[in-house]
């Protein structure tokens, strides 16, 4: 694997540039499609082109005659291929297997695989592949109302008769359309395969969940399979769980036993790999006329695939977020004949947040109070939903600092009344939480003779600074500079290690390299007790220390010891390894003991020309808590990352459906429309940086996913300040403003 070296020491807090950088500017930065072998093919998928019936006939004749055609794979011949079990802990968001039916359940759904010598023989030879189907009705709509009776995701008190009594009530649905992941890199796999074991390199935010599906569906044992993720061009969830082009490209390799790169195209991602589903969400608010929340209901409903159920969990952060005595969250999901939903940024609770602060803000709108100061005044003292304590929570003090910052003091609540360099501005504010946890991560820290440290665990590094983060915690414990410290992840060869979703990666990783670091060192200093010729013979090993990368005795300064390399070769040791396991949070002793979260909030300037039907996000101010931040910078570009999704997420990004065929009529970066630099605003990011050791010894919580929560009810709570209009169906769209 590729080995990195920060160019800078570096601690916990530190603002360390990412040490991955200069390969990745410099194009040394090896991604899944870079890899080429001797002797690899190239495999493309055949898709259907209806969203229900039935495959009756494939005629690959012509295709199979086509210049560079190896072999075309249909359900006939691509091989044993398996199901997953549901006890084994493996996770995949479509289960059934490529190719192991007749039967289309969407639209894009693989039918056939070609492959060919070059991938341009390929590509012509999989549009030549013919398909004959019986077709059967379809349905994409987005007006949902769930197959089953909603069940109940959290509840306490009598919310029907609070809200009935009510004295001030809000009760609103709020729609979030399909988005689709458009990460820049595609979904590629390159598998090798020798006759035993296979290699497999894959954009993958779960190296070790893919070597497990792959394992299960491939009927294989766990020593003959290796995934490799060196790099990945962002996922953003998409690329959490593996798709079902990567076991075909596998099956492919199997067959063959040639390399074969599988690269899918943009349509193909807008088919085949995922999306957040669109929800329907209706809000009931009931408080008293003085701001006490009394009720708070949520029901939500969102669209699932025929034949696979993926839960977006919206309700997640309703019932601990504000204080209410009587609560119920709701959920149901209604079949359609989309592909299967998966998670994105912030799954279940960004578009769950959008409406309940959307609700909120309608609230505050309607007791003429300031948003603010209603949400301040409903702060719960415990998570009532639990019962329990906050391991910690500031999220008041992200209010009143993200006021502070914002100047929100400025602020005429009557709509259309401020103005700017001929803009009429709007000002809107947000709340946001995401959960905490550990899951189980393993990791071995090496201290070397050269005088070098490697950090390894089969972990990857999706873009958010994982490669310099795990430098960091290693330097710290060490005192090694981090210029010195090596950091190997991206193959399952390594310890297991965590995904890279939920915001876990970070905070499961720091104890397991703290245990691995610890034990090398005790190793060390032991040795350094042991060997003739070193200041530190005959020491108990109970009184020594390592502090700067020297070992001496706990009553010295560090100057007075030696460096540990010293410590190796005058042992005549190349290295001690140290192992560190650590498991989830949820089997701690004391998990139930403490509710752990994120918190933040966002003020947003809005600037509104009706003339001209313009509408930006002008700037941004955002407060995190989301305790201690172990790297600022890379911290902070998470958040701001987050916030221009919260952007798109507002403004611009829907997938649009035919109803006739089921296929997404927008299917490409023409015509989905994201955020560029020219729509981003100015964004101030601050961190609290309040340490919670209940999660970990660092007391870091992760950070991905926050950012995004809140963003698009702060945006449309501006939106109505400037328009007076109060959209509750994303995106906003010009025509709903000019029309007011």
């Amino acid at each position: 694997m590729t080995a990195h070296n920060p160019a800078e020491s570096a601690a916990i807090g530190a603002s360390l540039a990412r040490i991955d950088g200069p390969l990745k500017v410099s194009g040394g930065a090896m991604y899944t499609s870079d890899h080429h072998f001797p002797g690899m093919v190239y495999a493309q998928p055949v898709s259907a082109t209806i969203a229900s019936g039935e495959l009756t006939a494939l005629d690959t004749t012509a295709a199979a005659k086509m210049p560079g055609v190896v072999k075309i794979f249909t359900h006939e011949n691509i091989g044993p291929l398996y199901r997953i079990s549901d006890a084994s802990g493996a996770s995949i968001d479509e289960k059934r297997p490529p190719l192991s039916d007749n039967k289309i359940n969407y639209y894009g759904q693989y039918i056939a695989l070609v492959v060919a010598e070059s991938f341009e023989q390929a590509t012509a030879a999989a549009r030549a592949v013919k398909a004959t189907y019986t077709e059967k009705p379809v349905d994409v709509s987005l007006e949902l109302t769930p197959d089953d009776k909603p069940k109940v995701d959290s509840e306490r008190g009598d919310p029907d008769t609070a809200f009935a009594k009510g004295e001030v009530k809000i009760d609103q649905v709020y729609r979030t359309p399909p988005e689709t992941h458009n990460p820049i890199e595609l979904h590629c796999t390159v598998a090798t395969y020798d006759g035993r074991a296979y290699t497999v390199y894959e954009t993958s935010q779960a190296i070790g969940n893919h070597k497990s599906v792959l394992v299960q569906m491939l009927g294989e044992v766990p020593e003959n399979i290796r995934v490799i993720t060196e790099y990945l061009g962002s996922g953003f969830g998409g690329k959490l769980w593996p798709w079902t082009h990567s076991l075909l490209a596998v099956a492919a390799a199997r067959d063959l036993k040639r390399p074969v790169k599988l690269e899918i195209s943009r349509k193909m991602m807008f088919e085949t790999v995922g999306h957040r589903t669109n929800t329907q969400q209706r809000i009931r608010i009931a408080a008293t006329k003085a701001g006490r929340l009394t009720s708070i209901q949520q029901d939500y409903v969102h669209h699932v695939a025929q034949v696979e159920a993926s839960k977006e969990n919206c309700g997640e952060a309703t019932p601990y977020f504000y204080s209410t005595p009587n609560l119920r969250v709701t959920s149901g999901q209604a079949r359609r004949h989309f592909g299967p939903n998966t998670s994105m940024r912030g799954p279940g609770a960004v578009p769950g947040l959008y409406c309940t602060e959307s609700a909120m803000d309608e609230l505050a709108i309607a007791l003429d109070v300031c948003p603010v100061q209603l949400r301040l005044q409903n702060e719960p003292e415990i998570d009532e939903s639990l019962g329990v304590p906050f391991s910690t929570r500031y999220y008041t003090e992200c209010l009143k600092r993200g006021a502070e910052k914002f100047g929100w003091s400025r602020r005429n609540p009557e709509v259309g009344s401020m103005h700017a360099d001929g803009e009429i501005l709007g000002w809107g504010m947000a709340g946001a939480s995401w959960m905490a946890k550990r899951i189980p991560a393993m990791a071995n820290v090496q201290l070397n003779r050269d005088g070098t440290a490697r950090v390894a665990s089969a972990t990857q590094d999706i873009g958010t600074g994982t490669y310099t983060v795990m430098a960091q915690m290693v330097a710290n414990l060490t005192g090694i500079a981090s210029d010195r410290i090596v950091v190997a992840i991206g193959d399952t060869s390594f310890p297991a290690g965590p995904m890279s979703g939920g915001s876990m990666a970070t905070g499961s990783l720091v104890p397991a390299i703290g245990k691995a670091a610890r034990e090398a060192i005790k190793q060390l200093l032991s040795i350094a007790a042991e060997t003739d010729g070193l200041p530190t013979k005959g020491a108990d090993p109970e009184d020594l220390t390592m502090t700067a990368g020297r070992v001496h005795r706990k009553t010295e300064q560090p100057e007075a010891g030696v460096p540990f390399e010293a410590v190796l070769q005058k042992a005549e040791l190349s290295q001690v390894l140290g192992k560190g396991r650590a498991g989830a949070s949820d089997n701690d002793p004391d998990a139930d003991k403490h509710s752990i979260h994120s918190y933040g909030a966002h003020f947003v300037e809005v600037g509104w020309q009706p003339e001209i039907g313009r509408m930006r996000v002008r700037r941004v101010v955002t407060v995190i808590d989301a305790g201690k931040i172990i790297n600022p910078l890379s911290g902070r570009n998470q958040i701001e990352g987050a916030i221009v999704m919260g952007v798109g997420m507002a403004l611009f990004e829907e997938t649009h459906y035919d109803s006739r065929n089921g296929a997404p009529i927008n299917s490409n970066l023409a015509d989905y429309v994201m955020v560029t630099h020219a729509d981003s605003p100015d964004i101030d990011v601050e961190f609290l940086d309040y340490p919670d050791k209940a999660l970990n010894e660092l007391g870091a919580r992760g950070i991905g996913e926050i950012g995004l929560a809140g963003v698009a009810a702060a945006i449309t709570a501006a939106v109505y300040h400037a328009t007076g209009v109060r959209v509750r169906d994303l995106p906003v769209h010009i025509d709903d403003l000019i029309t007011h």
